[in-house]
């Protein structure tokens, strides 16, 4: 929900899951790239969400993948 409302505004969608940040970017929904986002406390993200399991057991780091997403979908960041 926030993501979707610092990208398209108050109310805005920008997914539910990664996979669909992913469509989001590459998709018409009112996202076009260059653009920057500001990741305000990012720290307090990696804090909480340091590691995750994916469905085969092997750990990855979330936030990191989340950034890493974004910058590929043309989105410049900040993230403090």
């Amino acid at each position: 929900m926030a993501l979707g409302e610092a990208v398209n505004g108050p109310g805005g969608y920008f997914s539910g899951c990664l996979d669909a940040v992913v469509d989001c970017l590459r998709g018409n929904f009112g996202y076009t790239a260059p653009a920057t986002l500001v990741w305000r406390d990012a720290a307090t993200a990696r804090e909480y969400l340091p590691r995750v399991l994916a469905s085969d057991g092997e750990q990855y780091d979330l936030v990191a993948l989340v950034i890493e997403v974004l910058t590929e979908g043309g989105m410049h960041g900040t993230f403090t």
